[in-house]
């Protein structure tokens, strides 16, 4: 008695299940591998998306800031045209005060016999020429000149006479100042 045992379709269907448990693997991997590409691809469009945005912003915050520049360097601009617009306001104002304070003091000033016969203005620099019957008029009116609030003190340039006992010409130089507010409480007396 011989059995005799058949081993082929016993194999053939182990077989037969292990090519659909590797078929079946192979088709699980592939979703997997195609759901994880997908995954993937999608969380990428989503940080490229979040980082277009913040590019976007970034780029529109430049534009405001760009402009915001422009305007303010516009008005700084602005600023420094009206600075010195008040500059040349306050210097105008200042130096019409100081004209009427030169002239009064070149008045007040002048001493008994003394003459002014020419008067030049360059800035704040006076050139003065003048005639006195002696030198010591010619001295008082240096020194009446050096006590005045908006003049500085003056140089003798010159003193010339034609011939002794004739009167003597002068000239001298002087500046201007603005005089305090000390000099003008007490009148631009010494």
């Amino acid at each position: 008695m011989t059995i005799e045992i058949n081993l082929l379709p016993w194999r053939e269907e182990v077989r037969a299940r292990r090519s659909k448990r590797f078929y079946l693997a192979l088709a699980l991997m592939a979703l997997i591998g195609l759901g994880g590409g997908y995954g993937m691809t999608w969380y990428y469009e989503q940080q490229l998306s979040a980082q277009q945005e913040r590019n976007q912003f970034v780029e529109a915050e430049s534009r405001r800031l760009d402009a915001a520049i422009r305007e303010i360097s516009e008005l700084e601009e602005i600023r420094q045209t009206m600075e010195a617009q008040v500059r040349v306001f306050t210097e105008l104002q200042g130096g019409r005060g100081l004209t009427v304070h030169v002239f009064n003091d070149l008045v007040t000033s002048l001493v008994d016999g003394v003459h002014y016969t020419r008067l030049n203005r360059q800035g704040d620099n006076l050139q003065m020429a003048g005639v006195a019957e002696n030198n010591r008029q010619v001295s008082d009116q240096l020194r009446a000149l050096a006590a005045a609030t908006s003049l500085t003190e003056p140089v003798l340039s010159e003193v010339e006479a034609e011939q002794e006992g004739e009167l003597r010409h002068f000239s001298l130089s002087l500046g201007q100042r603005m005089p305090s507010a000390s000099d003008d409480a007490s009148g631009g007396q010494p």
